[in-house]
């Protein structure tokens, strides 16, 4: 089994979202995050004030998947979450050593 963790741009969550669902994967978590890159942030005005943003907000999105459906679901976040420019967000994927569904105990890929 492995962990998809994908840092995303926020409006395209939709997109990436409809990706998932069509791959008929069941589940994802996401949260919204602030960090960056190499964006480094940017400047902006505030009521005359000039101040820096470092941390731009993102979405992370959280999956897990076997084995054999990693590449797909790879592909299909990639290509949902592209727009070509920077800031476009990274894609880090581990393993997972176990995993239980609470309510019926069931272990491993049956939990998922």
């Amino acid at each position: 089994m492995k962990k998809i963790e994908a840092i995303i741009k926020p409006f395209k969550l939709d997109d990436v979202k409809e990706a998932i669902n069509k791959l008929e994967l069941t589940g994802m978590t996401v949260s919204e995050v602030k960090g960056y890159g190499r964006q480094q942030g940017h400047s902006e005005l505030y009521r005359g004030a000039e101040y820096v943003v470092d941390f731009l907000p993102k979405i992370k999105i959280e999956i897990a998947v076997k084995e054999a459906d990693l590449q797909n679901v790879l592909d299909a976040v990639v290509s949902a979450a592209r727009t070509g420019k920077i800031g476009d967000g990274k894609i880090f994927v581990s393993s997972i050593e176990k995993s239980i569904r609470i309510r019926t105990g069931e272990e491993d890929e049956e939990a998922l």
